[in-house]
């Protein structure tokens, strides 16, 4: 790919990125974070699972997410009493022929909100599971694909919190980021205090987007440049939390019980292009790989009982992590 077109498909994707964030900031107060990670899923085709209390507008960043492009969306309230039929479809019969024929359930749309995903039964979670992964749904023993655009955008409150599942590990790794949604400030709230609290209704949200200029810029994301140092780099990170002795993190030994798979090596490589890209760069810094490796690896570790005692958590060990291996 040429310098030339490579800067304007750098261009494209940056001018796509700030468009969808002004649209959605029309509505949404602060959660920069946040919403920069919905759009590195979007850019990517990588699910994003969205941790934090209820009212943090984890579910409002989402819908707005979805209001700003043209295509589908579907929203699917999680419950203990769902069936996997309620997410993927089913068959009907239709008694005056004597034949089958397909509903397609929620699942087949575009953008899925996948809300309190972990207040649903496994049976549920494996149903979901596997349009995830295979980008697919069986009914009746026939497979139906997903259209592209793809991407599960799902939100779950605290596991501590009454009547929730916790969700496979198999599930859990299929989401590329895992972002843990915090409290506003205290300037945002009093923001978010003015805005929604006047009794006014919320102002619409305009299409600035479509399927096919999300998969041009899908495209210009994959061509980034990635520094062989810079993929060392990623590869070491992931290793590291799985033998972290011999990446110079001894005092790590015995606090974590599995480390992230290779999968954790893919999306932490394609996400950190697209991140570059939303920085108008046409490469990517072992910053970029900093700055997402938490999001990547938080639900990819599983701390020991050791670990747990002395109250650590996946992003103490992560942070030591990143502290321990040699920077490019």
């Amino acid at each position: 790919m040429s310098e030339t077109s490579n800067n304007r498909g750098s261009e494209e994707l940056s001018r796509l990125g700030s468009n969808l964030t002004n649209e959605i900031g029309k509505v949404l107060v602060g959660q920069e974070t946040m919403v920069m990670r919905l759009l590195t899923g979007l850019l990517t085709g990588g699910h994003v699972l969205l941790e934090g209390m209820p009212g943090l507008a984890k579910t409002l960043a989402v819908r707005c997410l979805a209001e700003t492009i043209d295509t589908g969306f579907s929203r699917i309230q999680f419950t203990p009493d769902m069936l996997p039929a309620d997410v993927t479809g089913t068959e009907i019969f239709n008694p005056k022929d004597g034949t089958y024929s397909i509903k397609k359930g929620p699942v087949f749309s575009n953008l899925i909100l996948a809300d309190e995903i972990n207040r649903a039964p496994a049976k549920v979670q494996a149903a979901l599971l596997e349009s995830m992964q295979e980008r697919q749904a069986t009914i009746g023993g026939k497979s139906y694909p997903m259209a592209e655009p793809f991407l599960v955008l799902a939100t779950q409150n605290p596991i501590e919190q009454e009547g929730t599942y916790p969700l496979p590990e198999a599930q859990v790794d299929r989401f590329m980021m895992k972002l843990k949604v915090d409290y506003p400030s205290a300037e945002e709230e009093r923001k978010v205090l003015d805005r929604m609290a006047g009794g006014q209704s919320l102002p619409a949200l305009n299409k600035v987007s479509n399927p096919a200029e999300i998969a041009a810029a899908r495209k210009a994301a994959e061509a980034v440049f990635v520094d062989d140092k810079v993929r060392d780099y990623i590869v070491d990170l992931v290793r590291a939390t799985r033998d972290p002795k011999a990446y110079g993190a001894a005092e790590l030994e015995g606090m974590i019980e599995y480390g992230a798979s290779p999968r954790a090596s893919i999306y932490l490589m394609v996400a950190v292009k697209a991140h570059a890209f939303l920085q108008s760069r046409s490469y990517v810094t072992p910053h970029d790989v900093k700055t997402l490796a938490p999001d990547i690896l938080r639900h990819r570790i599983i701390l020991s009982y050791e670990a747990e005692a002395e109250g650590k958590s996946p992003e103490d060990l992560i942070q030591r992590v990143l502290d321990t291996v040699l920077v490019p």
